[in-house]
């Protein structure tokens, strides 16, 4: 069941509703790094994947090699839109790719700009805003 989740919520990139600058996903960061000690880090254009019309940009090549064997395991919840205001309003709000939560193996991005930081109003009611976030997002992808 974890799965089909994870798939249903990253079908945004055949639906077109990645947050992309330019076709680059996460400004440039690299996903598999959220899942390392280290933290994000940015990519770089030596080390680039395409993915159901998004452009990733890795580390290093292990990295690239990592997401490219198993994608959906990497990329962002909601299309890597500020998964608090997906859950508030079901709006697609830009992130700060510095603020991110992982809840069960899957990143989460956040707006956190001008004083606004907020993954800190998620973790006052991550449970509830998730099951909205979901909801908003199969609601979303529908009216493709």
């Amino acid at each position: 069941m974890k799965y089909l989740v994870i798939l249903l919520l990253s079908l945004q990139a055949s639906a077109g509703h990645q947050n992309l600058k330019g076709g680059l996903a996460i400004s440039g960061y690299d996903p598999v790094s959220y899942f390392e000690d280290s933290g994000p880090r940015k990519g770089t254009k030596a080390h680039q994947f395409d993915y159901q019309g998004a452009t990733y940009f890795f580390a290093d090549r292990e990295n690239q090699q990592a997401f490219a064997q198993s994608p959906e395991q990497y990329i962002p919840a909601y299309g890597g839109w500020c998964a608090y205001a997906m859950g508030a309003s079901g709006d697609k709000v830009k992130i700060d790719p510095k603020t991110y939560k992982i809840i069960d193996d899957r990143l989460y991005l956040f707006y956190n700009f001008w004083g606004n930081n907020t993954l800190t109003s998620w973790n006052d009611d991550e449970e509830v805003l998730k099951t909205d976030a979901d909801r908003y997002w199969t609601q979303l992808l529908a009216t493709q």
